[in-house]
């Protein structure tokens, strides 16, 4: 009777909604068989011959035990550079199930969606897939006919040659786009980037059951005055049918405190200020987006190593208690001043910090009120996030 309702209390939550989807998710795993071109797309994004330090590749900071998100050994970020010797600026975001995802735009409410990246300016997976290899903190290739003569020299060039024209090395620029090409068409062939093969994906299937504390999480997962979390991440199929995303891909500043481990954070004029500080500086004087990041899926989410934009977080049950206790007890998370104020929004100048979501739960409560989750509802919507990850076997 118990097991009932809960589970009658989740999917009400769930509800029918169309929520984020990808149109066409299959009602199981994929088994792909990749393209000529896929298959280069593969062997270059595994090859770390063609980053300036000869140690890096699209997988080091991508790996498939985190959801194609960073591998990380107790680090914030992922090295690299010409000697490895570079911190990155912001952690690795996760790959997967960013099939369906559209360039960046504005809807007809203004609210910022879309886009690739924590800052969303790269506009497609071919676009995303070009930028790291010129990132002097990333594979740090000083230049395109730098990083084509790396292409050229690769086990798999005369493949390169065959799939896109005998003469496509001696043009750097073409040559660039065609990589992008292939790696764009790796992670949208290979079924590994978008499964559905988690225990949650099977439980929708009706295939398998989720016990009664990961039932709960779900309900509180989705409850407004709860966890509010399908607030940006839907949990719901969508209207086609298609399984749930785990992201409306829109952005919000969360306040997520500064991360002192970083090393650019040693400089206290630096801030990281997501979309109004994106590179061409298109969105400049758009103040009101300083310190907003892309929101990701949670598909995956607690294999990854390190969480939000600047890594702060290290753990899933972290994360979830910053959500419901930042405004409750900023004392946890925020350091205090000289004159034993707190630094509250700490990773943001003074000026900005109004952009911080203050309105929406569980960010609307104030010191003295209770929490919106308490500590054993913490760990039932944690074993809820723990099913979404891919492989799940019976």
């Amino acid at each position: 009777m118990a097991s009932a309702l809960l589970l009658s209390l989740a999917l009400g939550a769930c509800g029918g909604g169309s929520g984020a989807s990808d149109a066409g998710a299959p009602s199981a795993p994929i088994e792909s068989s990749l393209s000529s071109r896929a298959q280069l797309g593969e062997k270059i994004f595994k090859d770390v011959s063609l980053s300036g330090s000869g140690q890096q590749a699209c997988i080091s900071c991508h790996t498939p035990d985190t959801g194609h998100a960073g591998a990380l050994n107790g680090k914030a970020t992922e090295p690299g550079g010409v000697m490895m010797e570079l911190e990155g600026g912001r952690t690795a975001p996760g790959l997967r199930y960013l099939a369906s995802n559209k360039p960046f735009n504005f809807d007809k409410e203004g609210t910022p969606n879309g886009g690739f990246f924590w800052d969303g300016r790269a506009t497609s997976l071919m676009d995303q897939a070009g930028k790291p290899f010129f990132n002097p903190k990333e594979m740090a290739n000083a230049s395109v006919e730098d990083l084509i003569a790396r292409l050229g020299r690769a086990s798999y060039a005369a493949e390169f040659r065959k799939e896109f024209g005998a003469d496509i090395l001696k043009n750097p620029a073409e040559a660039l786009q065609r990589m992008q090409l292939a790696l764009q068409a790796y992670q949208l062939e290979d079924g590994e980037f978008r499964s559905y093969s988690s225990k949650y994906d099977e439980f929708l299937r009706g295939r398998t059951a989720l016990s009664e504390q990961e039932l709960r999480g779900l309900a509180l997962f989705n409850a407004k005055d709860k966890g509010n979390c399908a607030a940006c991440h839907p949990s719901a199929k969508g209207a086609d049918g298609s399984f749930p995303l785990f992201t409306d891909f829109s952005y919000d500043a969360l306040g997520v405190p500064r991360n002192t481990a970083l090393a650019q954070n040693a400089d206290p004029a630096f801030f990281d200020l997501g979309l109004c500080a994106r590179e061409g500086g298109d969105l400049q004087a758009r103040q009101d987006l300083c310190g907003a990041f892309k929101v990701p899926s949670l598909r995956n989410v607690a294999q990854r190593k390190a969480y939000f934009h600047n890594g702060r977080f290290g753990s899933l049950r972290e994360v979830v208690s910053f959500y419901v206790q930042r405004d409750i007890f900023p004392e946890k998370w925020y350091p205090r001043l000289a004159d034993g104020s707190l630094d509250k929004f700490n990773d943001l100048p003074p000026a900005l910090r109004g952009n911080v979501n203050t309105s929406e739960g569980p960010y609307n409560r104030k010191p003295g009120n209770a929490p919106a989750l308490s500590e054993s509802e913490i760990d039932d919507v944690v074993a809820f996030l723990r099913t979404l990850s891919d492989g799940y076997a019976h």
